[in-house]
């Protein structure tokens, strides 16, 4: 043990030596995450508000068959504009989000009490579309039931005749879930933080010190190799968990400056319980870079690596928007969508069940404890002690 903590002080002071490296790597992440939530969340806001409370400018095809409907729109905050001559070209080009287009045989159909046609012109694969597409579809609704109800009525129906099943919906989400929900990019980046955290000090420790051929005189010490190994692993989990705690810290700072975001809960107790989910992917990914650097020859080969193994957080989150499951005790034996599930249940303020949290930690360190076991084994091979 007493070597092990000797390495680790050691890998601790020549970081520290590089203290441009250092600042890089503990202030890049927790300013990206004051960024992205600050910035994301006025962004989004300033969006909601406008796209919601400003007037619509709609173009309308066919205007003349409707004028009524026409007015109704009008009233609805919704002003109707001259329409291009080629809808589909305008959409596509972006230069409408949305267009109406009136059937020349709506009045007709009006007056004979037939459905008239009004088809709504867009491209669904636009985001930015949804809101303008959700008010005119609302608007339309609206206007459709209203003329439904008259007709009943002008003929001696009571219009909740055709109404025999009212349907109300009642919002169960609490304001941290609904908010969690938007935040959906945040596990990634938490768990990003945590995988790569050590990096630049375990492959700096272990190719790097290879490449300068400084690792063989600290071998041929009397300190054991899984000793040595460990302190290394060490010092990169002591410098990702500071890199965490200032992560963290930043992410509790971004929700305080937040507009709108106070409902999210930033408590210590929250931030406590993100700190110790992030534990193990910490110990795993400083492992498994340990197990990279010991095999490869250089460090520029060890970074090489940092490309394939940046996209492996990404897969939870792309298989979660692809295919959304409900969260069952297995999924917390698969990394990554571990971590991903149980960040997010905090951030939604749903609790974790004791057997959650044993289960999780329990597979997570068995995980990292394999991969420590390689990284041993990798520590006894001499070709370890020979530069390329």
């Amino acid at each position: 043990m007493k070597s092990m903590f000797v390495v680790m002080n050691k890998e601790l002071l020549d970081l520290a030596r590089d203290r441009r490296t250092v600042l890089i790597s503990l202030l890049m992440g927790p300013l990206l995450i004051v960024g992205l939530v600050v910035g994301m969340g006025s962004v989004m806001q300033k969006k909601f508000s406008t796209q919601m409370q400003k007037t619509l400018e709609v173009p309308v095809i066919g205007a003349e068959h409707a004028p009524n409907l026409v007015d109704w729109l009008r009233r609805s905050n919704i002003e109707p504009m001259p329409a291009p001559e080629d809808a589909a070209a305008a959409i596509a080009a972006q230069d409408e989000d949305v267009i109406l287009r009136i059937a020349p045989d709506y009045a007709d159909n009006w007056r004979r009490g037939k459905p008239a046609l009004v088809e709504i012109l867009h491209d669904s694969t636009r985001d930015d579309s949804r809101i303008p597409v959700t008010r005119v579809m609302a608007v339309l609704q609206g206007y459709g039931q209203q003329v439904g109800a008259l007709r009943l009525l002008a003929r001696g129906i009571d219009p909740a005749v055709g109404m025999p099943v009212m349907v109300a919906q009642t919002d169960l989400s609490t304001p941290s879930s609904q908010v969690g929900q938007a935040l959906a990019f945040l596990p990634y980046f938490l768990i990003m933080s945590a995988f790569v955290g050590g990096a630049y000090l375990v492959i700096d420790a272990t190719a790097g010190e290879r490449e300068r051929q400084s690792l063989e005189p600290l071998l041929a010490t009397p300190a054991s190799r899984a000793a040595i190994m460990s302190g290394k692993i060490l010092a990169a989990c002591v410098f990702g968990v500071f890199s965490l705690v200032l992560m963290l810290a930043a992410f509790k700072l971004a929700f305080w400056l937040a507009p709108g975001n106070t409902r999210v809960d930033v408590s210590l107790l929250a931030m406590s319980k993100l700190l110790l989910i992030l534990a193990p992917t910490l110990l795993f990914g400083t492992s498994l870079l340990t197990v990279i650097s010991a095999s490869v020859k250089s460090v520029k080969e060890a970074q090489s690596y940092m490309s394939i193994l940046f996209l492996l957080p990404m897969l939870p989150t792309f298989y979660l928007l692809i295919s959304p499951v409900k969260n069952q005790l297995w999924m917390l034996a698969v990394p990554f969508l571990a971590q991903n599930q149980m960040i997010m249940k905090v951030l939604r303020g749903e609790p974790l069940g004791l057997q959650e949290w044993v289960f999780y930690l329990v597979v997570g360190l068995a995980i990292a404890g394999v991969l420590w076991f390689i990284a041993a084994r990798m520590y006894h091979k001499e070709r370890l002690a020979v530069s390329a």
